[in-house]
Formats: C-alpha cells, sequence, structure tokens
C-alpha cells in the first residue's frame, strides 16, 4: 500500500487508551524510566510520545478500522498485546469466582478451607485458555492493572508483525525498524525527530529509542543536560551504566569513610544519627522571649513523640524538650504550633498573635513594601545573632546498632531508634561541622563544588527565599550540615573519577537528585508517623517555599540519590545531537518538530531550575565546551503577552523553515483555558504553519468514570506548513467550518466504540476548535483580517474579533450536532439553549466529568451566559447540576431557563417525589405548560432521557428523581383529558 499524503493521527487517534496508558506511566511514580536521573516539570508520558511519532508518520489508508487495529497492534494495546504484557499472576479465586458454577468444577478444586487449585495434571493450554478468557472479559482499565507498560516490552509477537507488514507493506520485524520503513516511505531517510524545548528529555529520548534521529535544544542548561543524560546514560546501555553506577559507589564509599572518620554522624555511644530536625527562632513582641516557630511540635504520630517548649525565664528563651510515648494531653497541646494556620506567630504565654510581616519589620514607604530583614553575604552560613530570624536544631534521631541473642544463643543484627533532645555534645559537633565547612568553602566555590551564584531579583519565584529569610545566594538555601555532605561528596567524585564528559554530567545528576531532599526548603513530610527526618522534597509544588521547621538527611539517607538507579538499559545507537540553544537560533531540519511550549504556563522553569543549574556550571563547561552557559534566564519564552507572542511567531516561523514541505510539527500542551490554546492557534498560523488535527489526551489522571478529573489533558495540535497563498473572504468561512465540524464529528462518532469510548465530550469540542483552525489556517490571507493585529491586540472584556467569534460559531455547532446518546433528534432541535445546556451537562456528569471547566465551555458552545443557578455542588472536580428535587421550586417561573419546558418538567418531579404521587406531576404540567398536547411527546422524551440516569454508580442522587421520570413519563402516555 503506497504511503497515503494523510497520516493516521490526522484522521483518528485512539485517546481514551492512550490516555489510560499514559496515566498508568505517571502512576508508576519514580519507577517512570527518566524520572531517576533528576526533576523537570511537567515531562510527557513515554507513551504518549511514541504514539504521536507513529500517528504521523504511519499512512492513513481507505479502511479507518484496520489502521486503528493495526495502531494499535504496533503499540501492544491490542487484545494480544495486552495479554502478552501481562506479568501480574490472576489469583485462582478471582478466576473460580468468575466462572459459572459448573465450568467451576472442571477446572478447580476448592478444599475444605475454601482454598483453590487447579484440578491435578490440567494441561498448561488449558490453564492458559481459563487465564486468557478471564483477562479477556476485563475492561481495558482493569487489564492494565496487570500489565507492564509498551516501553517494558520489546513489542508484538512474530504473528502480529505479520498482520502490521501486510497492512502497511513493510517489512519489519521490531518498532525501530518499522519506523525507518515508514520514514524512508514518507521522507527519503531515517525520520529525523526535533524539539525546541526539549525539558526533561521526553520527546528526544523516546524517539531515539523507538529509532528516529533525534533533535533536542533547549535554553537552559538543566533541561539540555537532562536531556543529553536520557539518551546517553539511560540509552547508553549496560556497559556505561555499570562504570557509572560503580564510580558513584566508589565516591560514597569514600564520603561516608570521611564524615565517619569526623565523628560528625556519630554520638559518644556509637549511635549514628539517621536524621536531625532545626526549626526558626524569633523574639516574641509579647514577651521579649527568642521563640521557636513551628506549626506543629508533633515529631512522630507512630511512637508518639512530640516536642515540648519549656520556658527559661532567666535566659529569655525556650528549652524544647523531646518527649517519647507522650500522654494524650501532652500529645494534643503539641500539636498546636507557634505558627498557626493563618502564618501568624502565637505567642504560648499570651496567645496573642502577630504577622511574619510584622516581625520581620517590613514597612510601606512612598507606597511601595521595603522588606525589614538584613540581607545575608556570600561568607554567611548560619544566621549572625543580630540576625531577626535564628536557626536551632532541636531533635535527632539516632540509630543503635546492636546484636539480639535469643534463648538458642543465636545471634542477631538489630537496630533501634532514639528521639533524642538536643546536648551540649550535639551542638559542639554542629559547631564542628561549621569549623569543616569554613576551612573548605572558598576552595569549594572556587572549584565549583558549591555553589557562589546570587539568587535572582525580581523573580516570581525566587523573591521568596530573599524577602522571607534574607538569602541572598543560593548556597543559602542549605545548612552547614548539608553543604559539607554535598561538597564533600563531589570532592571525592571528581578526585577519584576525573573530570571526562561522562563523570562530570554523573556527579551533576547526582548532586541535583540529592539537593532535592536536602535543603532548608525540606520541610517535614505530612505523614510525621514516618519520624523526624522524612522530609518533603524541595520542589513538592512548583515554588521555592521558606519552611519554619525542617529535616535534614544524613549521609546513608541521601545514598538512593547520589546513586543513581537505571529502568532500562536497552541501548540507543541512532543519531542524536542536544544543544544549549535559544530556539530561534537552531539551524537543523528535521522532518517532525514535537515541542511542548512553555504557553501561559504556570511554571517559572528559568527561575526554579536555577536551584540545581547553580550546582552544575562550572562541572558542565568540562563536559560541554560548546554550550553558551551564560545565565541567558532573560531570553526565556514566558508570559502571554505581546512579546511573548512575537517571540513564538519568531520560533515557530524558524522551526518551519528548518523542516521539510512534507514534514509535520506537533505542539503538546497542558491546557487550562481553550482561548490558550485558540490563540496558540493563530501564532502557529503566522509561522507558516496550518492545523491539521486536534486530540487532547489526559495525562494526569485516570480516565472513564474513575472519581477524580482532577487535572484537564494534554492538547496535540497537529500542523504541516502551509504551502499556498490562497485568499479567503470571511463571509465564505462560516458555511466552509460549518461543513468540516460536522464531517469531523460525525467522522469520530462512526470511529467510537460505544463499549469502550475513543472520544470524551471534551474531544469534540476541541474537535470543532482543530476543524475551525483547519479551515482558516490553510489561508495565507483571510481578506479583511489582519492576523498580526489579532493575534497582538490587547483584548478588551466582552469584545471579541472575528477570529474568537468564528471558534465560537464552531463549538456552537458542535454543540448542537451532538445530541445526547438515545435523544430524539427532532425533539433535541425543538428545545432551547440553556435546555440543551442542562441535558448536556447531565451527559458528561454521565461519563464522569466533574471539572468545572468543562461545564464552562459547554456554556460557551451554547451561548448560555447565566448556567451557575443549575449547579448542585461548585467545588473543583465535583461540579454536576442540580436534580428536580434538588431545584425545588427556585428559579421557576419567568424568562429563558426559568420558564422552560425543561425547568417544568424537573419541577413536576419534585411534585412526583416529594408528594409520591405521578398525577401530581402530570396535573402541574398541565396547568403550566402551555400547549400541553403540542409538548407532550418533548416532555416524554425529556423524561426518558432522566429515566435512563438510573442506577449509575456515580450519580446515586439521581435514583430517586429517575425512577419518578419512568412513573411519571408512563402517566404522561396514559394521560387523556
Amino acid at each position: 500500500m503506497p504511503p497515503s499524503d494523510k497520516t493516521f493521527i490526522e484522521t483518528q487517534f485512539p485517546v481514551s487508551l492512550i490516555s489510560k496508558e499514559s496515566y498508568k506511566e505517571r502512576k508508576a511514580g519514580s519507577g517512570q524510566t527518566l524520572t531517576g536521573l533528576g526533576k523537570w516539570w511537567g515531562r510527557k508520558p513515554l507513551i504518549l510520545i511514541r504514539a504521536s511519532i507513529l500517528g504521523m508518520l504511519m499512512p492513513a489508508s481507505d479502511n479507518p478500522d484496520k489502521d486503528r487495529e493495526i495502531f494499535l497492534k504496533i503499540l501492544t494495546m491490542d487484545p494480544d498485546g495486552l495479554w502478552q504484557r501481562r506479568v501480574k499472576a490472576i489469583p485462582l479465586r478471582t478466576l473460580y469466582d468468575w466462572l459459572p458454577n459448573r465450568d467451576a468444577g472442571l477446572y478447580f478444586e476448592e478444599n475444605e478451607r475454601g482454598g483453590v487449585r487447579w484440578v491435578a495434571d490440567l494441561a498448561q493450554e488449558v490453564k492458559e485458555s481459563v487465564t486468557r478468557r478471564y483477562f479477556d472479559h476485563l475492561s481495558y482499565d482493569e487489564k492494565l492493572e496487570y500489565c507492564d507498560r509498551p516501553e517494558q516490552i520489546e513489542g508484538p509477537s512474530e504473528s502480529t508483525w505479520q498482520d502490521i507488514n501486510a497492512h502497511l507493506g513493510t517489512t519489519a520485524n521490531n518498532l525501530q525498524d518499522l519506523i525507518d520503513q515508514l520514514g524512508k516511505a514518507r521522507f527519503g531517510h531515517t525520520p529525523k525527530v526535533g524539539d525546541a524545548f526539549c525539558g526533561g528529555g521526553s520527546i528526544p529520548f523516546e524517539a531515539a529509542r523507538i529509532g528516529c534521529e533525534a533533535y533536542g535544544s533547549d535554553l537552559n542548561p538543566v533541561a539540555a543536560l537532562l536531556t543529553w543524560a536520557s539518551i546517553h546514560l539511560i540509552g547508553g546501555g549496560r556497559e556505561i551504566q555499570d562504570k557509572v553506577q560503580n564510580a558513584q559507589k566508589v565516591a560514597f564509599a569514600e564520603t561516608d569513610r570521611q564524615i565517619t572518620e569526623w565523628g560528625i554522624e556519630h554520638n559518644s555511644l556509637g549511635w549514628r544519627a539517621d536524621a536531625y530536625l532545626y526549626c526558626v527562632e524569633a523574639v516574641c513582641p509579647a514577651t521579649g522571649y527568642l521563640l521557636p516557630l513551628a506549626p506543629t511540635w508533633v515529631i512522630s504520630e507512630k511512637y508518639k513523640v512530640c516536642a515540648v517548649l519549656k520556658l527559661d525565664r532567666e535566659n529569655k528563651r525556650y528549652d524544647i524538650e523531646v518527649i517519647v510515648n507522650a500522654d494524650a494531653e501532652t500529645f494534643l497541646n503539641a500539636s498546636i504550633g507557634t505558627i498557626n494556620k493563618n502564618g501568624r506567630m502565637v505567642c504560648p504565654e499570651t496567645g496573642e498573635t502577630f504577622s511574619i510581616p510584622e516581625i520581620r519589620g517590613d514597612k510601606r514607604i512612598n507606597g511601595k513594601t521595603v522588606y525589614g530583614l538584613r540581607l545575608w553575604e556570600n561568607e554567611d552560613l548560619v544566621p549572625r545573632a543580630e540576625d531577626t530570624f535564628q536557626e536551632r536544631l532541636y531533635c535527632i534521631r539516632w540509630i543503635e546498632k546492636y546484636i539480639d541473642i535469643n534463648s538458642q544463643g543465636e545471634k542477631t543484627n538489630k537496630t533501634r531508634r532514639h528521639f533524642c533532645s538536643v546536648t551540649q555534645e550535639d551542638l559542639d559537633r554542629e559547631n564542628f561541622v561549621l569549623t569543616l565547612l569554613n576551612d573548605r568553602f572558598n576552595k569549594w566555590q572556587e572549584k565549583g563544588y558549591l555553589p557562589s551564584r546570587e539568587i535572582e531579583r525580581g523573580g516570581d519565584k525566587t523573591e521568596e527565599p530573599i524577602r522571607t529569610r534574607g538569602w541572598t545566594h543560593w548556597h543559602h538555601l542549605f545548612t552547614p550540615r548539608q553543604l559539607l555532605m554535598h561538597g564533600l561528596f563531589a570532592e571525592c567524585f571528581l578526585h577519584l573519577n576525573g573530570t571526562d564528559k561522562v563523570m562530570s554530567a554523573v556527579l551533576c545528576l547526582s548532586i541535583g537528585a540529592a539537593i532535592d531532599r536536602q535543603a532548608r526548603l525540606c520541610g517535614l513530610d505530612s505523614h510525621v508517623s514516618k519520624g523526624p527526618g522524612s522530609t518533603r522534597n524541595v520542589f513538592f509544588n512548583q515554588a521555592l517555599n521558606t519552611q519554619y521547621n525542617f529535616g535534614v538527611r544524613v549521609l546513608d539517607r541521601l545514598k538512593e540519590f547520589y546513586l543513581l538507579e537505571f529502568i532500562s538499559n536497552k541501548k540507543i545507537s541512532v543519531t542524536n545531537n542536544i544543544d544549549l540553544l535559544d530556539a530561534r537560533e537552531i539551524s537543523t531540519s528535521n522532518d517532525i518538530w514535537l515541542t511542548d511550549p512553555p504557553y501561559a504556563d504556570a511554571v517559572n522553569y528559568h527561575e526554579l531550575s536555577n536551584f540545581f543549574g547553580v550546582w552544575y556550571e562550572k562541572n558542565l563547561s568540562l563536559s560541554f565546551p560548546s554550550w553558551n552557559l551564560a545565565d541567558r534566564h532573560a531570553l526565556a519564552v514566558k508570559g502571554s503577552g505581546r512579546e511573548f507572542k512575537q517571540s513564538m511567531v519568531e520560533i515557530y516561523s524558524n522551526l518551519a523553515t528548518n523542516m521539510p514541505h512534507n514534514g509535520f510539527q506537533m505542539v503538546q500542551f497542558t491546557h487550562q483555558d481553550p482561548a490558550v490554546w485558540a490563540d496558540l492557534g493563530m501564532i502557529l498560523w503566522a509561522a507558516g504553519l496550518h492545523v491539521s488535527s486536534a486530540w487532547t489526551i489526559s495525562t494526569e489522571t485516570p480516565s472513564g468514570l474513575k472519581k477524580g478529573n482532577y487535572v484537564q489533558g494534554t492538547v496535540l495540535l497537529v500542523l504541516r506548513k502551509r504551502t499556498n497563498d490562497d485568499v479567503v473572504f470571511p463571509d465564505e468561512l462560516p458555511s466552509m467550518i460549518e461543513d468540516e465540524v460536522r464531517t469531523q464529528l460525525d467522522e469520530m462518532l462512526a470511529l467510537d466504540d460505544k463499549e469502550q469510548p475513543n472520544f470524551g465530550d471534551t474531544d469534540y469540542q476541541l474537535a470543532a476548535y482543530a476543524a475551525a483552525l483547519r479551515v482558516m489556517t490553510q489561508f495565507a490571507t483571510i481578506e479583511g483580517i489582519n492576523i498580526e493585529n489579532e493575534l497582538y491586540r490587547e483584548k478588551q472584556k466582552n469584545l471579541k474579533s472575528e477570529f474568537e467569534k468564528l471558534i465560537d460559531q464552531a463549538v456552537e455547532i458542535a454543540c448542537n450536532h451532538l445530541i445526547p446518546v438515545g435523544f430524539d433528534e427532532f425533539q433535541w432541535k425543538g428545545l432551547a439553549s440553556a435546555e440543551r445546556l442542562y441535558l448536556k451537562g447531565l451527559e458528561l456528569e454521565k461519563h464522569g466529568e466533574l471539572r468545572s471547566g468543562a461545564y464552562q465551555e459547554l456554556a460557551k458552545g451554547f451561548g448560555v451566559r447565566e448556567y451557575t443557578f443549575m449547579f448542585a455542588k461548585t467545588k473543583a472536580n465535583e461540579v454536576r447540576f442540580k436534580t428536580g428535587t434538588e431545584f425545588k421550586r427556585a428559579n421557576l417561573g419567568g424568562d429563558n431557563f426559568a420558564g422552560s419546558l425543561m425547568r417544568h418538567v424537573l419541577f413536576a418531579l419534585h411534585e412526583t417525589v416529594t408528594k409520591e404521587n405521578a398525577r401530581e406531576g402530570v396535573n402541574y404540567l398541565v396547568a403550566e405548560v402551555s400547549d400541553f398536547w403540542g409538548n407532550r411527546k418533548k416532555i416524554i422524551e425529556i423524561l426518558r432521557y432522566l429515566q435512563r440516569l438510573a442506577h449509575i454508580d456515580h450519580m446515586p442522587h439521581w435514583e430517586t428523581d429517575a425512577e419518578a421520570a419512568q412513573t411519571l413519563a408512563g402517566a404522561i402516555e396514559n394521560y387523556h383529558a
């Protein structure tokens, strides 16, 4: 079959199944392939990248059902592929209980204790057959519970490759061969895939792994390093991985030897510290005493360990005593900290509260806030005596190793934990740590073992540590103990392993993984039952959060971070290149540009990543001399205003220049507002690209009917280079858009599987946006509409451009075209917009959609402005419309929805339920609905639809109303005047 001009992803995409696979990968947490290399925000799932590239390479035939079947076979997402990926055994009891009694007895025998086993001498192929029968009846979500991810197996079976090759006209026996052959058929060579915002490296890594020549670039050196490491370390093969791990182990052992020799983690009893807890102190205005600050003094719920403050009047301060096995009253009192939930200091003596800005001495001068803290200098490693905020060690958890001898004289090595108050001996060790660090500090900064750069002023996130603690340099975010540990490991690693490209990069990654768990910003884990030292990582959210109390890990508890673990060891051998480059400066040509741009993004990558980057600078300059490591965060693409849009047009114009005429671009981004991606569509249009298709993948949450649809999906916008100079007149566009929207939706509906839906409600709306953009962006000019003016104009409230009006029209067409399942088309067309909104809102809820944004977009599509009164719940991710009995008499009578037929039907349900008589509902409708007989069929159609909401597990609130709808519909059908 010769390659079609249209590709698979331009005609269809199994968004539901790929969403499920993406969620499974996300749910793997630290078991994801790339996460072990280091922190990055918003890495896209590898299965999504794999599916996207395949979708742009695989031709679309005139048999879309067969195309879909083959696409899923390639990704091992078909029934046989899922069976092949099965790694978790299905419990025999589960099989036994599932089989009918007659069949169960053929295959299983049950003992008197209720245990189940296979019938003796049952052939293996029979066992496989029974297990396969059970497996095949499961839903896709249920099957995934037993399966590896697609990336964890070699690929389709030999017989499956025969089917794939027969349909595609290829001769492949693995994914890399297939990608190579599809690329050569379309482009004449092995496909080249590039990413100009490579971030955490997902796109170049997966492109290279499946056989593409890969290119990645980023303006951020941390991103470039992570991307390089994904290909050259995770994709470096077992030999390089063994070399790296051995180097890390040797360096760790030497670091441990030196720390043990110094004695800074051991006490006089020979116990070794397991964790240190610190708190901030400040003078209380009510008493003048130095007050330890913490939101809670509970240390371990499991062992009932807490800290108790004891007033020391003589020294105007508080002693801190650690209590183990505290009684209930002591423990309860300890849960009330000296920082309340509003972030105010609480005086233990008077109960008065004081704002922290007041404690800091912040003031308003000439209308501007002037912060009151002294700004630390480079040499400051701990607070000075005159500083507002002091720092105090208040608890140490020690590990005692001992030998247990049982009654038979057998010896067992055991450990015992001790939660202890801080002694003078402990404070002496703290001072010794500071002395050791001071002796090495200047040398280590010069060598790059410790950072020396100042924190950038004026940043959205970087002002936080400066404003709240006075910290001005990045190393101020770490305690002396932490700096000593990180610097020592760096010194030992480079001394023992040298400074070649691989080793310097590995050291950066090791330090990066460790500092995310070992900084002054590591607050205590909310699961305090884990004990002290169980800390959250620095970036538990997307900010630099200063803490009132925090934990410091000891060396042994950083071992898992200093020593990299590799999930995959398959060697990548294709050509690849990683640049540290502004996307506007790229000159490398690629057949496919697959990017995840920082569009209107809440993550300030250019600020937050410096937390890591300042530790890497000198080592990276040795490893990658061609990289320009000068601080270029001022060039970072950020925001959403005019300057940002101009930068984006320049970037995507450059990428369009560096791709062939038959090449593709895909832009992936997690959208929070459809207007955002509509703007992005205009940017890409201005860059000389036209929209080919768009899909939404849920990458963060379970799909289907699972509870908690918390985060909107990732939009995949597929684009081609616009190669014409065609002109269109505005009055020609509406009919073209309407035809395109209807065609797009009809094709999706025809492909959809009612048992295992491919598309959600929001996918159809997104398809309408894509269809409108596809029509508009195919033309170089829309007569009378200046694209640059449209793109760069200052948006005014309630004033829409012609472009936005066309987009809105497309969505309205889609909303009206998509009739709820089972609803009569003729009756649907007779409903008003608000009535349609209500019924489609129930359809959203029926499909498990609980996001307020989805309902907002639905209302926008129907052109309904006032609709919030319909909500029974408005809490994020729990949104739903009211039932008839929940409405009661509210919003009944008048104009719009309040006076609509739908509203009268809902009140009739209320009457039927509350008076337990359908006749009451009938009487209400006959009396209140004008032309009752003319609307009788429509009323029955609405009731029959509402009746079908009964027995839906996640809609129990409709149970009573749905049953009343069934009764009322029957009563109206049998009613005679």
